[in-house]
Parts: structure tokens; C-alpha cells; sequence
């Protein structure tokens, strides 16, 4: 598509230096659609609508906040047709916030185990002369058993 001298149109580079990305990231967006395809010049450069800065910015921030490129290209093709997604958007953003708090769960048991076996090692050090292996790692194929399960 041939486009004239207004509006200004902005080239991958230029593009991709306003919105702190690659060129190569562009053209990915490209391939999963939450960028749409740019215009051409005769010379076959990318020219993309200043509008584009936006769009990259929207889609910068929903990764960061945990949406897929996938997910936004869903969003984007309903609102891009004159759909409204808002509910949509509201249901995967609720489903990430459920996730998140499974994950933050399953962190604190591991930080809670990884806090048992450190001190767990530390006696072990303690008990091991210089020089010699104290097997802390062998300890995590059979740890020792605790006081109370002897009894």
C-alpha cells in the first residue's frame, strides 16, 4: 500500500526507538497480530501509523502485567472489529490475580522447606571437620529423620 506525506508515517526503526523495543519484536507482533500489518513504502519499508506507538505500548504493559500474546490477540481482534472484550479482559486479569495467589502460596512453602533445610545443613556443617564433605546435598535423596518420628 502506497502512502503520501500525511500523516507521517514512522518507520520500524523509528517505531521501535519511540517504544523501547527491537525492530525484530515489531515484526513479531506483526505475526501474532496485536500489531497490525503496517503499510510499505515503494522501497518495501515498514511504515506504521503513529497510533502504532500506542498499541505497542498497550501491548508492552499487558505483558507485564501477565497476559499472553495470544490472550491479546483475541482482545485486540474483537476490539479492533468494534467489539467491547471489557468483560473478557476482566475475567482473564481475575484469573491471573487466582493464579498469582496460588504461586505466592506455593513460594512461601517452598521458602518455609528451603528454611528447614538450610538449618537442617547448618548443623550438619557444624558437625562436619574442615576439609571433609558434610553431604548436604546427599540429604536431599533421604533427609534425616526428625526427633519426634524416632519415638
Amino acid at each position: 500500500m502506497e502512502i503520501g506525506a500525511q500523516p507521517r508515517f514512522l518507520r520500524s526503526g523509528e517505531l521501535a526507538k519511540l517504544t523501547g523495543v527491537s525492530t525484530d519484536t515489531l515484526r513479531h507482533y506483526e505475526r501474532v497480530r496485536v500489531l497490525p500489518q503496517p503499510a510499505r513504502s515503494r522501497s518495501g519499508y515498514r511504515l506504521y501509523p503513529p497510533e502504532a506507538a500506542e498499541r505497542v505500548r498497550l501491548v508492552r504493559r499487558a505483558i507485564a502485567i501477565g497476559f499472553s500474546l495470544a490472550e491479546l490477540a483475541k482482545i485486540l481482534r474483537v476490539r479492533d472489529s468494534g467489539g467491547a472484550p471489557c468483560r473478557q479482559v476482566l475475567t482473564l486479569a481475575s484469573e491471573k490475580i487466582a493464579r498469582l495467589d496460588r504461586q505466592i502460596t506455593d513460594m512461601m512453602a517452598l521458602r518455609s522447606q528451603l528454611q528447614t533445610i538450610v538449618a537442617q545443613w547448618s548443623e550438619q556443617i557444624e558437625r562436619t571437620p574442615p576439609g571433609q564433605r558434610a553431604g548436604l546435598l546427599d540429604a536431599l535423596i533421604s533427609p534425616p529423620a526428625r526427633k519426634d518420628e524416632h519415638e
